[in-house]
Formats: C-alpha cells, structure tokens, sequence
C-alpha cells in the first residue's frame, strides 16, 4: 500500500440521495479524500462554515432550496471550492451554477476517476501542492490590502473608508486578482485563466460582464472609476482616483 504523504482532505458532500451519496463517500475514501455527508435539510450553509472543509460537493435539486441559493449562501463565509454534481445537464444550468459561485460542474452519471480528476485540479488551484494544503487553508492570508481597498478573504468582502459590501466568487477573485498586481495592468487572458479553470465556454464578452458588476459594487461603496480599461490588454486597478 503507497504511503500517503498528506492528510486526507476534506469533503463536504451535499445530495439527498441517501445512497448516492454513501457511495460517493466509500468511494471518495479510496481515492484518501475524507468526506463529510451534510443533512440536506438543514442550514447547510453552516453546516459547511462549521466543519470547512477544502471543497464541496453540491447537488442543484435539494430540499427546501435549491444548490444555487445554497451556493450563494455558502459564499457569504468560504472561498472553498464548489463543484455542482447534479442530474441536469441543460446550459443555463451550468452558467447558473457559475455565477452564482461555482467553480465547477458535473453531469450524472458520471466518471468517479473524472470527478476525482477535477477535485484535484480544484485543489491544486486553490492550495497549491498536496503536500501543502492543509497548512495553507489553516494559515491563509485573512485580508489583503492594497491602497484604500482591504479585502476579507475568508467571507469575499471589500472594505473602501469604513464600508464593505459582500462579493460573489467572481467578483471577489476578479478584484484580488487586480489587487494582488498593485495597479500593473493585468491582461484579459490572465484574468479569464484566474476566474474560470476551463475557459473553453467562457467568451469574453462574460468577463466584460464581471468587470461591470465589479465596478457597480465598488461605485456603491463611493470607489467611483478605479477600475481602468486598457485597450486592447486589459484592466488595472487605480488606486490615486479612488481618493479623490
């Protein structure tokens, strides 16, 4: 038996079907994931602030409300990875699920080894190596500032002169993605490759989306056109305007 290197991280598995969800959690065990069944019928954005885990497994049709209220719900407190796991496989499904915070999805029935695969890929891309994870979620930066902006990297909220306003998924990694460049301009490829794993069905149209209900969230906090667009390369954050 290979010797594991790490401990198991851990798995918020959310899905009504008592049986699927056994056998997804025998079967996460194999693949040294420890999850965590959550009652779907209870407050389960809490559920998942009380137990934080590194990721979470969410199905859409759940009792008394659906995946996406829970995934907004949950955004309020985490930052921990959302895969969708659900039955429905139309479109708008799956962009529902992404902007309401997901960072992911997957159509039943599926693969274990594919849905392994994007548990990892999550992983990887919001903790670094395996080796390393679980320090990192343990010790991870609380805030990052930059000018007069703080960001709440725990509950996805922006500070500007004593206000905050909570952010979605998007909004908050397209804003700590432009802080985090200190006012260099940060390309649109770099930005799409930053929000979206798979950017094969994310046009650029859906970024200048983003971009605009950023800087309306911002503009309402008093930070009126700090977020410059750069023809032709992308945006940066503008700090000197914002004080003005």
């Amino acid at each position: 038996m290979t010797e594991r290197t790490h401990p198991p991280f851990l798995v918020a598995v959310v899905e009504d079907d008592d049986q699927l969800a056994s056998t997804l959690a025998r079967q996460l065990v194999r693949y040294e994931f420890e999850p965590v069944l959550l009652d779907c019928r209870q407050d389960i954005a809490r559920a998942v602030d009380d137990i934080s885990p590194h990721i979470v497994l969410l199905d859409i049709n759940l009792p008394k409300y659906d995946g996406f209220y829970w995934c907004r719900r949950i955004r309020e407190s985490s930052v921990a990875p959302i895969i969708f796991v659900s039955a429905r496989n139309a479109g708008m499904d799956q962009v529902f699920a992404l902007e309401n915070g997901g960072d992911d999805y997957i159509v039943k029935p599926f693969d274990m080894d594919v849905l392994v695969a994007k548990l990892r890929a999550q992983i990887r891309r919001a903790y670094g190596s395996y080796a390393n994870a679980p320090d990192v979620v343990r010790d991870a930066v609380e805030s990052l500032a930059f000018g007069p902006f703080e960001l709440n990297v725990r509950k996805m909220q922006v500070g500007f002169q004593g206000h905050w306003t909570a952010l979605t998924k998007t909004e908050f990694e397209l804003l700590r993605t432009l802080m985090e460049a200190k006012g260099a301009v940060v390309s649109r490829d770099l930005l799409l490759t930053a929000l979206w794993d798979d950017t094969t069905f994310v046009d650029d149209n859906t970024l200048t989306v983003n971009v605009t209900r950023l800087r309306k969230r911002l503009t309402e906090l008093g930070a009126t056109d700090v977020i410059r667009t750069v023809r032709g390369v992308g945006y940066q954050l503008v700090v000197e305007e914002s004080l003005g």
